[in-house]
């Protein structure tokens, strides 16, 4: 009786309870220059698109070209932290056998001293956690950049201003300097 009184007391609320979602906030600038509307919540969504997925940011943005290069960056360091990682468990493995006095099925470490197999652990275990931080920071990069690019799609180029490689021949010996020649139109 008890849950048949707890069971109609929730429907009840659940019926007299009004629900209103959210509107979504759609806000637009209109460029001064070029006329057009800019979102300015586009590099957060680029961002938080990214995080969810690398490189659904840089599909967002249109930079379809960037996404490959994203998913080898992180399969890289994936593949680089198994095989560190899988060293040095097989490296612990044997240690530890010959701690309990057993001996390896397959025989192949049984060459190495212990200290070799202490050092060899150590140095995987380094090489595992050193790609496992650089593989969290181009997943890091990979947001920052598709936040990046976004913020610059917005940003106003002027076909005014021109920045250009130039070489030249200097008068005095005859030889070719490179630069760069800024021009601004009025």
């Amino acid at each position: 009786m008890n849950k048949l009184v707890s069971i109609f007391f929730l429907f009840f609320l659940i019926g007299t309870t009004s629900v209103s979602a959210q509107e979504e906030l759609n806000i637009v600038v209109r460029d001064s220059i070029k006329g057009e509307e800019i979102n300015p919540l586009a590099p957060s969504k680029a961002a938080f698109y990214s995080a969810i997925l690398p490189g659904m940011g840089q599909a967002y943005n249109k930079k379809y070209w960037k996404i490959p290069i994203v998913y080898a960056a992180l399969g890289t360091g994936i593949g680089i932290y198994a095989y560190n990682n899988k060293n040095y468990h097989k490296y612990r493995d044997e240690y530890k056998r010959r701690l309990n006095g057993t001996e390896d099925p397959n025989g192949k470490l049984s060459n190495l001293t212990d200290n070799q197999l202490i050092s060899a652990q150590r140095q995987f275990q380094k090489n595992r956690d050193l790609s496992l931080i650089v593989t969290i920071g181009i997943y890091i990069l990979n947001i920052v950049e598709a936040n990046v690019d976004a913020h610059l799609l917005q940003f106003n180029v002027s076909e005014k201003l021109t920045i250009k490689p130039d070489i030249y021949q200097n008068d005095l010996n005859y030889k070719k300097n490179v630069g760069l020649t800024l021009n601004y139109n009025f």
